[in-house]
C-alpha cells in the first residue's frame, strides 16, 4: 500500500515548500523507496501556461507536454520520480473536470457542491499516483494556510487521511521563525498561529519544519512542541543553506528526517545513501575558479522566471569544477552604446526563451556581440530566433529581417509560425509542447551529446523559416539538428566559432545536479577557455562573416 506525505506551508509564501518536498523525495529514494511527487495549486488557471512569468515564474514542461508549476522542476532535479500530467492539479483543472462531468450527466439529480464533489475530485487526483509500484506519494499543497482558495485542498487531504488505514498518511507543515533584528530574537508566535489555523481545519501536523535564518535553541524547540502539539524530536530546523540548495537533503537528514518518516509511516528504512549529494556540496563549497556568464532576458527582475536555466548552469559549473557568476542583464537595457561595457567581460552569453517584441533588440545585440567577439553563445528557444535574425540582418544583408511573432509584415520572415499552428486561436496548452526528437549532424551539439538522435522538451509556436536555410547556410550558419518527421530546424551553430549553439528546445528542463545537460556542460566548458587579457573583439555593427564549416577547429570547445 502506498503511503502519503502531505506538505503544507504557513506564515508566508515562498518559504520553499517545493524544495523541502523535493528533498524529502531525495531522502526516501536514497533509502531505497519508490517515490512519486505531486503539487496541488489553488489558483483558478487550468495550468500556468498562460501566466506572466513575473507573476508565477517559469512554466516547467514535462515530456508529455504538460505545462506545470516550477516546483515540479525541483522534483525532477532532486529525484527520479516520473512526472506526468497527474502530478499538478489546480483549482481550474479540478473545477473543469467536475463541470465537464456535470454537463455529461454524471451527477444527475445531485446538487454539485464543494463537498463532496470538488473534494472527491481532488482525492481522486491524489489516488491516481498510488499503486503497487509506489511506496510513497509526496503531495505539496500550494499557497499558505489561511488562504481562502486553499481550503478545498486542505479539506480534501484531511478527508483522505481519515479514509486510509493507520500509519499511511503523514502531515509535514513548513513554517517560518521570524527574526526581529532590533531585539535579535527569533519569534515562534507566527508558527503557533499557523499551526492553530491548520488545526482549526482539522489537520494536526505530525512534523514541523521551521525555516530560520538563525539557529533555534533547544528551549525554543520545546516551546514550539508544547504550543503546537508536536513531539520535540519532530520539530525540525531548516536553516538557510550556506552554499547551495543541494545541501537541503543533507540538512534534513542531520535532523533525523528519514528516521522520523520511517517511524511515522511504519517503514523499516535504512540510512539514506547521500554520498552523491555530499560530493556535489563539497565541489560547490571548495571550488575557487569563477567565470562570468551573462543571461540576457526580459524577465530578469524575477529570479524564478529563469529558475531552471540558472540551476542548469550551476549543474554545469559543478561538472566542470567552476563557479558560475551570473550576470542577469535586462535585454530592455542593452543598446549599441553600452553593449561593450555590459558584455565585454563575459566568458559566456546565454539568451533564454520568451515571447513578444519587448526587449528583443537587446537580445539580438547579445547574439551579435557573442558572434563577432568569439564569446561562447547559448541560445534557448527565443535565443535561436535572435541568433537567426542577427545573422540574417548583419551578414546576409536582409534588412528588416525579423520573426513574424514580432513583425507580421517583415519583408524577411526568417522566423515564422509553424504550419500546424496556423489555425489555432486558443492560448492554453496549444503550443508545440513536450519531448520531440532531433537528428544531429556534425557539430558542437553532436559532440556534447555523443549520439545521433536526442529528445528534448519544447514550448513554442514559431520556427525557423526553411525558405531561408540555403541563404543563411551560405553565410556560415550550420543547421546541425533537425526534426526529420516535420523537417523543422532544431539546432543552429556557427562553425569556426569558439562555441556558438542555439536550440529550439529547452535543455534546461532535463538537467540535474547529478547529471547536467550535455549542452550546458559544454557551454560552460567552452566559456572556461575565454581569456579576456589576450582576445580582441570587433564592435557591434562591424559584421564579421563566420568561418565556413570546413574551417571549424574541433578543439575549440575543449580549450
Amino acid at each position: 500500500m502506498s503511503r502519503h506525505i502531505f506538505v503544507t506551508g504557513g506564515v508566508v509564501s515562498s518559504l520553499g515548500k517545493g524544495l523541502t518536498a523535493a528533498s524529502l523525495g531525495c531522502l526516501l529514494e536514497n533509502c531505497g523507496l519508490r517515490v512519486r511527487m505531486q503539487k496541488l495549486d489553488p489558483y483558478i488557471n487550468v495550468d500556468p501556461g498562460t501566466m506572466n512569468p513575473y507573476q508565477h515564474g517559469e512554466v516547467y514542461v514535462l515530456n508529455d507536454g504538460s505545462e506545470m508549476d516550477l516546483d515540479l522542476g525541483h522534483y525532477e532535479r532532486f529525484t527520479h520520480a516520473p512526472l506526468t500530467a497527474d502530478c499538478n492539479y489546480t483549482t481550474g483543472k479540478i473545477y473543469s473536470s467536475v463541470i465537464a462531468k456535470e454537463r455529461a450527466g454524471e451527477y444527475l439529480g445531485q446538487t454539485v457542491q464543494v463537498i463532496p464533489h470538488i473534494t472527491d475530485e481532488i482525492k481522486a487526483g491524489i489516488e491516481r499516483l498510488s499503486g503497487p509500484d509506489v511506496d510513497v506519494v509526496i503531495t505539496e499543497i500550494g499557497g499558505t494556510v489561511g488562504d481562502i482558495e486553499s481550503l478545498p485542498f486542505l479539506e480534501a487531504i484531511r478527508q483522505y487521511s481519515l479514509e486510509q488505514p493507520p500509519q499511511t498518511c503523514l502531515f509535514i507543515h513548513l513554517t517560518l521563525l521570524v527574526h526581529l533584528a532590533a531585539s535579535g530574537e527569533l519569534k515562534t508566535k507566527p508558527t503557533q498561529q499557523s499551526v492553530g489555523k491548520l488545526r482549526e481545519i482539522g489537520i494536526q501536523p505530525d512534523v514541523l519544519v521551521c525555516r530560520t535564518e538563525h539557529p533555534m535553541t533547544e528551549e525554543m524547540r520545546r516551546k514550539i512542541s508544547l504550543f503546537c502539539n508536536v513531539r520535540p524530536e519532530r520539530v525540525i530546523e531548516e536553516q538557510d543553506v550556506a552554499h547551495s540548495i543541494y545541501e537541503l537533503p543533507l540538512m534534513l537528514e542531520r535532523e533525523g528526517m528519514s528516521r522520523i518518516i520511517g517511524q511515522a509511516l511504519g517503514l523499516e528504512l535504512p540510512a539514506p545513501d547521500l554520498s552523491a549529494w555530499e560530493r556535489i556540496v563539497d565541489v560547490v563549497r571548495t571550488t575557487e575558479r569563477e567565470i562570468d556568464v551573462a543571461v540576457v532576458g526580459k524577465y530578469i527582475g524575477l529570479n524564478d522566471a529563469y529558475k531552471s536555466i540558472y540551476e542548469a548552469l550551476a549543474h554545469a559549473g559543478i561538472a566542470n569544477g567552476v563557479k558560475i557568476k551570473l550576470h542577469k542583464l535586462s535585454s530592455d537595457d542593452l543598446a549599441a552604446d553600452n553593449v561593450a561595457e555590459r558584455l565585454g567581460g563575459m566568458h559566456g552569453i546565454c539568451v533564454p526563451g520568451g515571447f513578444g517584441g519587448r526587449g528583443i533588440e537587446g537580445k539580438v545585440l547579445a547574439a551579435q556581440w557573442a558572434r563577432e567577439n568569439n564569446i561562447p553563445y547559448f541560445g534557448l528557444c527565443y535565443g535561436l530566433h535572435m541568433a537567426v535574425i542577427e545573422l540574417a540582418r548583419n551578414v546576409c544583408g536582409l534588412q528588416g529581417a525579423n520573426s513574424q511573432e514580432i513583425d507580421p509584415d517583415t519583408p524577411h520572415p526568417v522566423i515564422c509560425l509553424i504550419d500546424e499552428q496556423q489555425k489555432i486561436t486558443r492560448k492554453g496548452g496549444t503550443m508545440r509542447l513536450g519531448a520531440q526528437s532531433c537528428q544531429l549532424s556534425q557539430g558542437f551539439a553532436r559532440d556534447a551529446y555523443g549520439e545521433d538522435n536526442v529528445s528534448e522538451r519544447h514550448r513554442h509556436r514559431y520556427e525557423f523559416n526553411n525558405d531561408y536555410r540555403e541563404q543563411l547556410s551560405a553565410a556560415g550558419m550550420a543547421f546541425t539538428g533537425i526534426n526529420t518527421e516535420k523537417d523543422l530546424v532544431e539546432i543552429v551553430e556557427i562553425p569556426g566559432h569558439r562555441w556558438f549553439v542555439a536550440v529550439q528546445f529547452h535543455p534546461e528542463f532535463t538537467s540535474k545536479p547529478t547529471r547536467p545537460n550535455p549542452l550546458f556542460r559544454d557551454f560552460v566548458k567552452a566559456s572556461m577557455g575565454v581569456d579576456h587579457t589576450s582576445s580582441g573583439g570587433a564592435s557591434p555593427g562591424k559584421a564579421r562573416r563566420p568561418a565556413s564549416h570546413a574551417g571549424r577547429e574541433h578543439g575549440a570547445a575543449d580549450s
